[in-house]
């Protein structure tokens, strides 16, 4: 499938990786309808301030299923990125996981039966695999749900291979790994190191750093995602998308302090600690499937993907979009 010139819905848009997706297929030449959630600034998030020919930004809640049904019409081609995301919140308003991430996806795919989508790509996420039983993780890893989050995820990907499996919707479940970058919200590890550094204050408040995570840039993500839709290899599928490549949080500490050039003193703060059963500590990815579906390797290594980041950071602009002096869960 060529995305060029064809109709696509991106659910999350105003968010971290749906903004660079948007951006990503308005490159290639398609025309995108972009979800941003419904709040009555009518604020767009990170497309705030984007004019594009081929881009419409539409204010909306997934939760609706009429809603949905609506958004739906004329579109060729889904992205379904909209979903709470971050995992100590997930702690303190779990139904509110059920309700946007497992009921939301339920509404995506009724809506995509009724009007007849082409394909729809369903963002997952690689903490459904929790603790690696064994590495690299391949898509046959057994799914533990290790937070509320990850739970509603695992529900999410079921609703949606069940419409493949009991409707025919032409469906693939797209599974990144730990995505950075510029924009990543400011609760991720290394915006928020990166942001710490950059307020001066010579000390950075840090969780345990001894989890290890396959980081993987966003233009390499964005770039999975497109070739993942446009492979007629990956319906009915789940396809990881990762560096295969493994680090721990103790060393991209160092990694972003050597480029950043600066002498910071480090301080564990408890409250960004997960409790014991519930962090995850390791995370390789083994990306071979998605390399035989659709012949994409990622390409930004961890050194180059972090100065791009930093780079972004180091405006003034979007630096003080960033309360560094909250711990935002």
């Amino acid at each position: 499938m060529d995305l060029k010139n064809k109709k696509i819905l991106v659910t999350g848009a105003d968010g971290f990786l749906g903004s660079h997706l948007v951006e990503k297929l308005l490159s290639v030449g398609s025309s995108v309808k972009a979800l941003s959630q419904y709040n009555s600034f009518n604020y767009w998030g990170w497309l705030e301030g984007k004019s594009h020919e081929k881009l419409q930004v539409i204010s909306g809640d997934i939760r609706d299923p009429f809603f949905c049904r609506e958004l739906t019409q004329d579109v060729e081609v889904i992205f379904h990125l909209a979903a709470l995301i971050a995992i100590p919140y997930s702690y303190k308003a779990p139904s509110s996981y059920i309700e946007t991430n497992i009921n939301g996806t339920l509404n995506i795919c009724q809506a995509a039966i009724t009007n007849n989508v082409q394909k729809i790509v369903h963002i997952s996420t690689s903490e459904v695999y929790g603790t690696a039983d064994y590495v690299p993780i391949d898509e046959a890893h057994p799914l533990k749900p290790q937070s509320p989050y990850s739970a509603s995820k695992i529900g999410a990907d079921a609703i949606a291979m069940s419409f493949f499996n009991s409707f025919d919707l032409p469906l693939t479940i797209a599974r990144p790994f730990n995505i950075y970058g510029p924009r990543q919200s400011a609760r991720a590890f290394i915006p928020n190191i990166i942001s710490q550094i950059n307020s001066g204050s010579g000390i950075v408040k840090v969780g345990d750093l001894s989890p290890t995570r396959d980081l993987t840039f966003v233009e390499d993500t964005c770039k999975g995602l497109l070739a993942v839709a446009e492979s007629g290899l990956t319906i009915g599928e789940v396809i990881n998308i990762g560096s295969n490549y493994e680090i721990s949080m103790l060393d991209t500490l160092n990694l972003i302090k050597e480029i950043m050039g600066r002498n910071i003193n480090v301080v564990v703060d408890k409250q960004r600690i997960r409790p014991e059963k519930s962090e995850v500590n390791r995370l390789w990815c083994d990306n071979s499937k998605l390399i035989k579906t659709t012949n994409f390797v990622p390409s930004i290594d961890i050194s180059t993907g972090l100065k791009k980041t930093i780079k972004w950071f180091n405006e003034s602009k979007n630096q003080e979009k960033y309360k560094t002096n909250i711990y935002n869960i």
